[in-house]
């Protein structure tokens, strides 16, 4: 039966060592919960670290910890304290986490730490590849395995890989500053199906793998040479009835904890005051610094909210062995005690400040009885504070102040968003809160409850599986087949046995991969005689049938003896033979289209004119991709108007725009040179539009090929160049 394997940095489980016996204890936080049904409902297993490193761990008790992991459905990495100090402590929150929350000055780039986090990764894809069966589904989360795809679907291709990213993903020009950009993006690119929480996370994961990477790249999805990638947001949502109840047994209890008693007697002796609720982890990236200022800015800017509010600050203790996290504690304290000794009365003191964490309960005690939440993370991938806040008003009542740069802010409008760096705006806001009507509250907390509910962690998990699911479908987009070895077999069998032959074969993108200047595109020693070698077969012709000019194409060929058709079918060169124009051709249109191309060339800096005998060519290949795109279709616009009473054509290539006599193509090309003669085994093999007239008019038993995972009419296709390559060896070796 297939199964879901999902990994996490830890496991949804925490591990104990309590006189020489392993404790487990369920973890409670969101993405446990929201794994609960895919893992315990779909035969799934989970993998990650126990929080134990081998050190910890007595030998005599390394079974008992497997055993433990093994009765909750999950299958432990064993990690040293080593790798948690390079790979967790390092590369993760010393690099990745400051970097993508775009806190720069933070971020560290070290070779050591990197190299920790790649073995690390690696140590992750041996246990994956150990549990993995026919049929299974690989779900991957978060910033610390962002090079598992890629390591898990090179050994298994087969197997259909999901990744999460739970943080931000930043802008390409925060992005591109990391040493290891590459590296990571291509481990990503492993996936079948890339998650983020906001549109504007998968925007900025898109734009840099067309920068970095130069990969196809359209709406949502990236085609690679074998596989379609697709990227999309899911916006991560809480256990809503979790919260909702608790917070309806709350109300109804009549036990309270201590802390609710202490909560309740301020009440009872300040009915007006009305407290202010901050949540976070003591994290830079939540702002807590800049919250506490702006709430001493609100009390100088309105004296007469002075002990008629509180704030009740939480702050969890977070990677406390960090330098930052230190400092951040520092500041932090220093802050609270400066502002209540500020302006504290006998009766009044402005912030309560909790530096620990707190047990379920608690936090329910804080959340129904807060009239008002004030979160303001500077950067933050969602925010679900925001949401559970939410969840626990059970009348309704309440205020959310939330920072526009939380990922929460796209779904939570209703909110009173803010910019976590003006003070002004949040001073403005607080008071807004204070003096907001009760009927106002509820019109728009019943808004964001009713949307938090249908939309919950549980909705966001099956989203995203459907999703994946979904990815095995993509490939339906072509028409072609991935060339398999038995129809491989077959097509050269049909080769030897056949009596005349003839290979119609593209140059660029097929024969020769792209590169930045077309003029480095020459043809290696290899090829050479690979081309040489299959013609001089008897009744064996070669035929090479290129976009390029007829000089280019005739210099790098002038030794071969083999028949070449430049320009997409205007000149032609027989074996022996001479160039000659193979139609009536007109090429006065040129001096008006030119300076329509050198208009944009001088605004889109990276291209190119290529000019022809009887065509024109705009390359775009080294502008800046978006760019690139947009004044590409800009200018296919503008020539296909010009064109339209002009029997001239526009061909969209790879990277490339030509303009020419629409009457003229490969399709025409191949039709008219086989015209008449008996060939019993005809192939054509190209990777691009152009090549698509050839696939067309060859008629239906020729093999047609196209080079790489696109939309085509040809009947197969294959990876690269390097499978061009090795077509081409067993051709020259029949």
């Amino acid at each position: 039966m297939s199964k879901t394997i999902i990994i996490s940095n830890r496991l949804p489980l925490q591990l104990q060592i309590d006189n020489n016996t392993i404790k487990a204890t369920p973890s409670v936080g969101g993405l446990a919960t929201g794994m609960k049904s895919v893992h315990r409902d779909s035969n799934g297993v989970w993998i990650g670290w126990t929080g134990l490193t081998e050190e910890e761990t007595p030998e005599e008790l390394v079974d008992d910890v497997a055993k433990a992991a093994q009765d909750a459905q999950c299958v432990p990495v064993s990690l040293t304290e080593e790798d948690i100090d390079g790979f967790y402590y390092g590369f993760s929150n010393r690099t990745i986490w400051p970097l993508f929350h775009y806190f720069m000055e933070y971020t560290e780039f070290e070779k050591e730490s990197y190299q920790t986090y790649v073995e690390v990764n690696k140590k992750y894809a041996e246990v994956v590849l150990e549990n993995i069966e026919e049929g299974d589904t690989v779900w991957v989360h978060d910033y610390q395995l962002m090079l598992l795809p890629e390591l898990i679907k090179k050994e298994r291709p087969d197997v259909q890989i999901g990744f999460f990213l739970h943080i931000p993903f930043p802008s390409y020009e925060v992005f591109r500053t990391l040493p290891w950009r590459e590296e990571i993006l291509k481990g990503l690119l492993g996936s079948d199906l890339i998650g983020f929480h906001t549109y504007d996370y998968q925007r900025h994961f898109l734009s840099s793998v067309s920068r970095i990477l130069r990969h196809e790249v359209s709406f949502n999805e990236i085609t690679l040479k074998d596989r379609i990638v697709t990227v999309n947001s899911y916006p991560m949502g809480i256990d809503y009835d979790k919260f909702a109840d608790a917070a309806a047994k709350h109300d109804a209890a009549k036990n309270q904890s201590e802390l609710q008693r202490r909560l309740d007697l301020h009440i009872d002796s300040t009915p007006d005051a009305k407290m202010i609720l901050s949540i976070d982890r003591l994290d830079y990236s939540k702002g807590i610094a800049n919250r506490i200022r702006a709430y001493e800015y609100f009390l100088e800017k309105y004296p007469e909210f002075k002990e008629k509010v509180r704030l009740v600050m939480l702050a969890v203790p977070s990677r406390s062995n960090v330098p930052q996290y230190q400092l951040l504690k520092k500041e932090v304290d220093e802050l609270v005690g400066r502002i209540n000794g500020k302006f504290a009365s006998v009766s009044w003191t402005p912030i309560w400040y909790f530096y620990r964490s707190m047990p379920f309960e608690n936090l329910i005690d804080l959340y129904t009885t807060c009239e008002v939440a004030l979160l303001t993370p500077i950067r933050d991938g969602m925010n679900l504070v925001a949401k559970e806040y939410v969840a626990t008003r059970t009348d309704k009542t309440g205020v959310l102040i939330l920072s526009e740069m939380a990922g929460a802010a796209q779904e939570m409008s209703e909110a009173l968003i803010i910019n976590p760096n003006n003070f002004e705006e949040i001073a403005d806001a607080l008071k807004q809160a204070m003096e907001m009507p009760e009927a106002e509250q509820i019109k728009r907390n019943k808004f964001l409850q009713k949307r938090l509910k249908r939309y919950n962690v549980e909705k966001w998990a099956d989203d995203f599986m459907h999703s994946l699911h979904d990815t095995t479908h993509k490939s339906d987009i072509v028409k072609a087949i991935r060339m398999r070895q038995d129809q491989e077999d077959e097509m050269f069998d049909a080769y030897k046995k056949s009596e005349k032959r003839i290979l119609f074969l593209d140059y660029d993108g097929t024969l020769r991969g792209f590169v930045n200047n077309p003029e480095d595109a020459s043809p290696d020693d290899e090829l050479i005689e690979l081309i040489r070698s299959i013609h001089s077969q008897e009744n064996t012709e070669v035929v090479i049938i290129s976009g390029r000019d007829r000089h280019t194409l005739g210099t790098w060929w002038q030794d071969v003896p083999i028949t070449l058709i430049a320009e997409h079918g205007v000149w032609k060169r027989p074996v022996g033979g001479e160039w000659a124009v193979t139609e009536n051709l007109k090429n006065d249109w040129m001096e008006t289209v030119r300076p329509i191309l050198e208009k944009y060339v001088d605004r889109t800096a990276g291209t190119f004119i290529e000019e022809k005998n009887y065509s024109l060519a705009w390359h775009y290949r080294n502008a800046d991709p978006d760019l690139g795109e947009k004044r590409a279709s800009e200018l296919s616009t503008v020539l296909k108007e010009l064109s339209a009473n002009n029997e001239l054509g526009v061909l969209d290539g790879n990277k490339v725009l030509e303009i020419k006599d629409s009457t003229i193509h490969k399709g025409k090309a191949v039709t008219k040179h086989i015209f008449g003669k008996d060939y019993t085994f005809k192939f054509a093999i190209g990777d691009d539009w152009t090549d698509e007239y050839m696939f067309q008019d060859l008629p239906d038993e020729a093999f047609t090929i196209k080079v790489g995972l696109q939309k085509t009419a040809a009947k197969y296709y294959v990876d690269d160049t390097d499978r061009v390559r090795d077509l081409l060896k067993k051709f020259a070796a029949s």
